[in-house]
């Protein structure tokens, strides 16, 4: 059986990819189940999967981060990885789509769980604003919080991987230079900058829509917003990017891992040398970059 892949929101779960795809396994909050119910939904997902990788954003209230990790403290199970991502909502649901495709291939649980720091660097995740006013995640100028006060201003955010910000029509976002497929989330603003003009100027592949995550409006300080994020769509080059990493043993824990620290404990991989970095996965060279 392929590694479970666990989500703390049903929104994170996006339609798969292929018939194969597995989905992943909701981990619902303290609120909403009590604990012995978690432990014995937790204990059936390890005996029939062996492994689960819980993936969950770093904005989810803290008592529901704390109930993953006790969870996992209770059942004494080294065989839970607990994952926080900073990335917006979206692009959380996009990564936990390329590792629930990751989870039937033939890598390790370890593997698949470190895969997700060296696959987040090539999610551009963002989102077209109609304010920046209450924007947190990104850094944002005085200047462009001014133009925020101008009735119809518009602006393009970029959180992932590298944080940009741009008025509309005063310059564009800086893409990726390899092959991508957009998935594009639309709120309560009605613009089609993104499908019109961001799409055309990053030449994507393709262009897919899915609802809103209910927490986008959070992360991103207002409902007027369409979110995007641009991805690997291909498990073949997903599965050719992980395999040309070379694996490493945890010296901790012992599972094997890719990059700098491992998924299930967090430890980091020591010595630094023996860490790798390779180039020419994607079309036009681009480097992987590791341990950021």
């Amino acid at each position: 059986m392929p590694t479970a892949i666990a989500v703390t929101s049903a929104d994170l779960v996006l339609p798969p990819t292929d018939h194969q795809t597995p989905t992943a396994a909701l981990l619902h909050s303290p609120d909403a189940q009590p604990l012995d119910a978690a432990l014995a939904d937790m204990s059936v997902l390890l005996e029939q999967h062996g492994y689960v990788i819980a993936l969950y954003p770093s904005t989810i209230p803290l008592a529901h981060e704390r109930r993953l990790h006790t969870v996992r403290s209770v059942l004494e199970s080294d065989r839970i990885a607990c994952l926080k991502l900073d990335l917006p909502p979206l692009g959380v649901a996009v990564l936990v789509r390329q590792l629930r495709q990751l989870s039937i291939c033939d890598f390790s649980a370890g593997v698949v769980a470190s895969a997700a720091r060296l696959l987040s660097h090539y999610i551009y995740a963002g989102a077209l604003l109609n304010s920046v006013t209450r924007l947190d995640r990104v850094p944002v100028s005085l200047k462009s919080h001014a133009k925020s006060w101008v009735p119809g201003s518009q602006f393009g955010v970029l959180a992932n991987p590298n944080p940009q910000l741009i008025k509309i029509g005063s310059g564009e976002l800086a893409g990726p230079e390899f092959r991508t497929q957009l998935l594009v989330a639309k709120g309560q603003l009605a613009s089609e900058w993104v499908s019109s003009t961001l799409a055309p100027a990053w030449q994507v592949q393709g262009l897919e829509e899915t609802a809103l995550p209910v927490d986008s409006p959070r992360w991103w300080g207002t409902s007027r917003l369409v979110e995007f994020g641009a991805y690997l769509p291909d498990i073949s080059v997903l599965y050719q990017l992980v395999s040309s990493v070379r694996r490493e043993v945890c010296t901790w824990c012992g599972r094997e891992l890719i990059g700098d620290r491992c998924g299930f404990c967090s430890a980091p991989l020591a010595p630094p040398e023996n860490q790798t970095h390779t180039t020419g996965v994607l079309n036009h060279g681009a480097p992987m970059r590791q341990g950021s």
